[in-house]
């Protein structure tokens, strides 16, 4: 069978990528603690176990949920699965302190090593990129209000059809995705389309947790970001647009209201256009 010639949001189009790209993912060299690992693992376990005692889980259902847990792995979607199920929870944890930009879920289409730009950037587009044209600007600063230079600023996000470049077929590589770096004054700015909304893939085992469960599948059309800068925390998080569709309901449960755009006709004339800063805290 030759290969799919057109952009398609399967399983294996982007379950198996996602898992590749974490593969390869840095990880932490700490010693592991192994009272910590066992707490975690002996309450996740209980809590399991009650889950199965409140519902009468069946020996049917149970070898449903085994079959299930393998085809995850086979359609390389453990990624996805805990992207949209899960890292809601943990962002919410892991940044109950932060006082500045307000952070969200990474998800599992983010690449490192983007094209980088001083200040201003058009991020790379296919000739003809279908979309409603954008800009996206603002101010990197730190707690006070003062400009942060040179903080980096990546952005990433889908295509008008739903589709990220590296995760789907017949898309170039660094397509929607790019890095600035901030001005003396801690400014930026990106030329860009607006995203769509998109479907998590469904032909694979997340799809079929969503139909069984009579869920959707949908995210809201957002902007994925990564801001930072040396002595400043990190921060991920995503930008969505105010009215659209599923930003009630997204799938993955990661829209808080700090982070809906209200974009303006811009100023050039063409597409829209939207302010929006960044305070970052300290490391």
């Amino acid at each position: 069978m030759s290969a799919p010639t057109a952009p398609s949001p399967t399983a294996a189009g982007s379950g198996r990528n996602a898992t590749e790209r974490f593969a390869h993912k840095q990880r932490s060299t700490a010693e592991v603690d192994h009272a910590r690992v066992s707490a975690i693992a002996t309450d996740a376990i209980t809590a399991l176990h009650e889950v199965i005692r409140e519902h009468g889980v069946t020996y049917a259902e149970y070898d449903a949920l085994k079959s299930w847990l393998i085809r995850v792995g086979e359609d390389g979607e453990w990624p996805l699965f805990l992207d949209v199920w899960i890292e809601h929870v943990v962002e919410e944890v892991a940044n109950a302190d932060r006082k500045g930009a307000v952070g969200t879920i990474e998800g599992p289409y983010y690449i490192p090593g983007s094209p980088e730009s001083r200040s201003e950037a058009t991020l790379p587009m296919r000739d003809g990129e279908k979309g409603t044209p954008f800009v996206f600007q603002g101010t990197v600063t730190d707690l006070d209000g003062n400009p942060v230079e040179d903080a980096r600023v990546e952005l990433w996000h889908a295509d008008d059809d739903g589709y990220y470049s590296q995760f789907a077929p017949g898309i170039p590589e660094w397509n929607l995705r790019g890095t600035v770096r901030t001005a003396a004054n801690g400014r930026f700015a990106f030329h860009t389309i607006k995203p769509a909304p998109y479907q998590i893939p469904t032909d694979g085992s997340c799809g079929a947790l969503i139909a069984a469960a009579g869920w959707h599948a949908w995210r809201p059309a957002h902007l994925h970001l990564k801001v930072s800068a040396p002595g400043k925390q990190l921060v991920t998080t995503q930008l969505y647009f105010e009215g659209g569709e599923h930003v009630q309901d997204d799938v993955a449960q990661a829209v808080k209201p700090e982070l809906v755009l209200r974009p303006t006709p811009a100023a050039s004339g063409t597409g829209e256009e939207v302010t929006y800063d960044f305070a970052l805290d300290p490391a």
